[in-house]
């Protein structure tokens, strides 16, 4: 009985270890929302990169404005057959040969400054995806927060409980070596202990599983932990208007916008595909010293390509039809926002209806009964099967009201999300 009294000990101390041993790391950080928010703008690694793609898209739209360069040419004799000299040339004589042109090719039907339009769009792109990107980590940052807070609330239920019940378990196993208590009775009670550690111990692993992703997020010490402190919730419904919260999520949301940026940006190539059909202009001029009909030739030179054969059919087609999808892209994502808005907006009411300060008031009523309850058992007021029966409601329905308060931060997220902006503060 020693032995068996030493491993559930062992493996209570194990279960309760799991989570303490955050505590003990070198490095407690105590977060409210705001300031992980704030952490998380400044340190994430992500959005940090994604920073560049948007700086490196902004640099094209300056490349778009250049003009080409213009082609300066040269050639001159390397061997003069007559005087059998290398590189000859005599000024005074009118001997030896030079040509020199320098062309420059100038754009027509407005190709550059389609181009720099269609640059101007794609960088507008690459911003609105380092917005969404913010927008779904910071989602993920919230629902993090929060879960993980339960859950740290929730171990300390666990805490409690295993506490008791050890603490039964030994008292029920010294009666039972006095032969005051049958084997049933002490076994159901192992059996409560077993369980709760058991529960115990997979809270502990899903702490574990999200300091690592909360770390990552804020780019934080490794060995750091993460306490979250979670604000008051208001008890108080929000009205929620969902035109107006349909509008705001078209303002806001980066998805939706990415997508009209890439029709603007596709709408744009159409027009610079079918400019591409318009030839551009080669101007230029050169000198000829001796190879021309004259001496010391100077002549004008025009280059034009007659677009006889490619007038840039296919690359006009497939402009269009890209443009087709992406307006179909657009409508899609118009409808999947509307919807969001209002799964969003009725989850939140839903939760916010079963959320209420009377919870409070209960919890600590719970927790006075609970103890009441533990001190009849001891006192054999009341039967064994009696108390595990309150003992396990008493759990699942701790654990329920976390799970509630949760739920209620998690429409809040969605809804935040949903709209692209903060409706309601975490």
């Amino acid at each position: 009985m020693l032995k068996h009294n030493i491993r559930i000990g062992l493996f209570c101390g194990f279960a309760m270890a799991l989570f303490h041993t955050g505590y003990a790391q070198t490095d407690t950080l105590r977060l409210n929302f705001q300031d992980a928010e704030k952490a998380f703008l400044q340190n994430n690694l992500a959005l940090l990169a994604q920073k560049y793609n948007v700086e490196a898209s902004k640099a094209m739209i300056s490349q778009a404005k250049l003009w080409d360069n213009p082609v300066l040419s040269t050639d001159q004799n390397i061997y003069d057959g007559g005087s059998k000299k290398f590189f000859y040339h005599n000024s005074s004589l009118g001997e030896g040969q030079v040509f020199v042109q320098l062309s420059q090719v100038f754009t027509t039907a407005g190709k550059r400054g389609k181009q720099v339009q269609i640059a101007k769009a794609d960088a507008k792109v690459q911003e609105a995806q380092f917005n969404d990107l913010m927008r779904n980590l910071h989602y993920n940052l919230q629902l993090d927060f929060s879960q993980l807070a339960t859950l740290i609330e929730q171990s300390k239920v666990y805490q409690n409980e295993i506490v008791s019940a050890t603490n039964l378990v030994n008292a029920i196993q010294k009666s039972y070596d006095a032969g005051n208590t049958s084997m049933k009775d002490l076994i159901r009670l192992k059996a409560l202990l077993f369980g709760l550690q058991n529960d115990m111990v997979e809270n502990s692993k899903q702490i574990n599983d999200l300091q690592t992703e909360l770390k990552t997020l804020l780019s934080v010490k490794e060995t750091t932990f993460i306490l979250p402190v979670i604000n008051d919730v208001p008890d108080k419904i929000v009205k929620l208007d969902i035109p107006a919260l349909i509008e705001q999520a078209k303002a806001n949301r980066a998805d939706y916008l990415s997508n009209q940026y890439q029709l603007e940006s596709a709408t744009h190539n159409l027009a610079l595909q079918k400019a591409m059909a318009s030839p551009d202009i080669t101007l230029g001029v050169a000198y000829d010293k001796n190879s021309s009909y004259a001496p010391n030739y100077y002549g004008l030179q025009i280059g034009l390509p007659l677009p006889f054969f490619n007038r840039n059919q296919g690359n006009i087609k497939s402009a269009k039809y890209n443009m087709l999808s992406q307006e179909t892209t657009v409508k899609d994502s118009e409808v999947r926002l509307k919807n969001d808005v209002v799964s969003a907006v009725n989850q939140y009411q839903l939760n916010q209806q079963l959320f209420s300060t009377q919870q409070i008031a209960f919890n600590e009523q719970y927790d006075k009964l609970f103890k009441s309850m533990l001190k009849s058992f001891q006192e054999r007021q009341i039967g064994l099967i009696e108390f595990v029966d309150f003992f396990d409601t008493y759990k699942d329905t701790k654990l329920k009201i976390l799970q509630q308060q949760y739920n209620l931060q998690k429409a809040i997220a969605d809804l935040n999300f949903a709209t692209g902006t903060t409706v309601i503060k975490p």
